[in-house]
């Protein structure tokens, strides 16, 4: 069966930045696969583009320039915020104030988003919003691990059933794909 809009496909893949020479950032073996419906938006489009049409067994191997991926760094994701907007009891903790320290947070609509201490200032913080894989070309190679059909439960609530694919990738929030 081969993959298209619809199926339940599983993976397995080595991801690298900048090329099939690049450092390895992610392996997700075919014990533990990626495991996603295949057309639903859950992966990045480019992604999607370059294993349609692949069969059970098939390899993979493609690049992934950054406007295909998470596209380019965008400056307006660099957001200057007050100390004060970390104050927890009307303390700031400067202690998790570090340049590369992750924090999770909410924006003004309640979307929660993790940004990234880029620089610490006597009065503010600059916090960067964009993807951790923002501005890098990804290199992929792979197996295709499986492909069925997916259920009209698991189309309806755009899950696999009894796979979250929680490997940094995957349908449940995870990261690169």
């Amino acid at each position: 069966m081969n993959i298209s809009k619809n199926k339940v496909v599983s993976l397995s893949y080595e991801l690298r930045l900048d090329g099939e020479d690049g450092e390895i950032i992610e392996t997700v073996d075919a014990g533990r696969p990626l495991v996603f419906i295949f057309g639903t938006d859950s992966l990045v489009p480019g992604f999607e583009r370059n294993i349609e049409n692949l069969d059970t067994g098939n390899n993979f191997a493609f690049l992934l320039e950054c406007e295909e991926a998470y596209g380019p760094a965008l400056e307006e994701a660099m957001v200057e915020i007050p100390k004060t907007a970390f104050a927890m009891d009307g303390e700031i903790d400067n202690d998790m104030l570090f340049e590369g320290n992750t924090i999770p947070m909410t924006d003004s609509d309640g979307n929660q988003l993790n940004g990234v201490i880029a620089e610490v200032k006597d009065d503010s913080v600059i916090m960067d919003f964009n993807h951790p894989l923002a501005g890098d070309d990804l290199f992929f190679t792979g197996t295709v691990v499986d492909v069925r059909e997916a259920t009209a439960e698991e189309l309806a609530h755009g899950l696999v059933q009894g796979n979250c694919s929680s490997n940094g990738c995957g349908g449940c929030g995870g990261g690169c794909c």
